[in-house]
């Protein structure tokens, strides 16, 4: 991947779906429990990733460690996923749905201890409430960020504290709908002659105005733990 300037997209709600992925069958309601999943991690089936990364980065930007933390709620109808919108002034990405997460520091341990920090600091979720059962493979983004999802089962009864800086909302999506590909939008448009193409898996607001537009790096991942799931 070669360091080059290209252009951001400004509003990926606006360019155009090519289509949706109804041909590929979603993971069985079975695989979906919190037993199955620990079961799946501790013997991981031969499977390659589909998403890897962005693609090529932005100009002058080094390699930064960081993780992320794909956090399952285990509630009475099922896994959710706990999802963060970032907040507008941010420099990178943004506005974006992502897990909660960033970089590393020096004091973590691994990248498992990077996501529970992390996700302390920006959702007030304690880490004793979290079960870390495995891991997703590093995912590369245009910022550069080398990113290790780390996945964890999350007992209910915990309370949220956001970072007002960081994050400008939480919201929970059920697992099953993320790891249903005809909900898995792909998209595609040509920038300054740089082929640009993404996921996206918009989730409907509960007060029925629009959706939470979920797409660029974590819907990738969402994509690699739905491949990891149906291998």
């Amino acid at each position: 991947m070669s360091s080059i300037i290209r252009p951001p997209i400004l509003n990926p709600r606006v360019v155009p779906v090519l289509g949706r992925d109804e041909h590929l069958p979603p993971v069985a309601a079975e695989r979906l429990t919190a037993p199955a999943l620990r079961q799946r991690f501790a013997a991981p089936p031969d499977w390659e990733p589909e998403k890897r990364g962005d693609g090529r980065f932005f100009e002058g930007r080094v390699r930064t460690d960081a993780a992320v933390l794909v956090p399952l709620v285990e509630r009475e109808g099922g896994l959710t996923v706990l999802l963060t919108q970032r907040t507008a002034h941010l420099r990178d990405h943004a506005g974006q749905i992502s897990f909660p997460g960033g970089r590393a520091e020096a004091g973590d341990v691994d990248a498992a201890a990077t996501a529970l920090r992390e996700t302390e600091e920006e959702v007030g979720l304690a880490r004793r409430h979290v079960e870390v059962i495995g891991r997703l493979p590093e995912y590369l983004t245009v910022t550069h960020y080398a990113v290790t999802p780390i996945v964890g089962l999350v007992r209910p009864g915990f309370d949220l504290t956001l970072d007002a800086h960081e994050v400008a909302e939480a919201f929970e999506v059920p697992l099953q709908y993320l790891m249903s590909p005809a909900h898995h939008q792909r998209h595609g448009v040509d920038m300054l002659g740089i082929r640009r193409e993404f996921l996206s898996m918009p989730w409907p607001r509960p007060d029925g105005k629009g959706d939470y537009f979920i797409w660029g790096a974590t819907a990738a991942m969402l994509r690699n733990f739905y491949r990891f799931l149906s291998a």
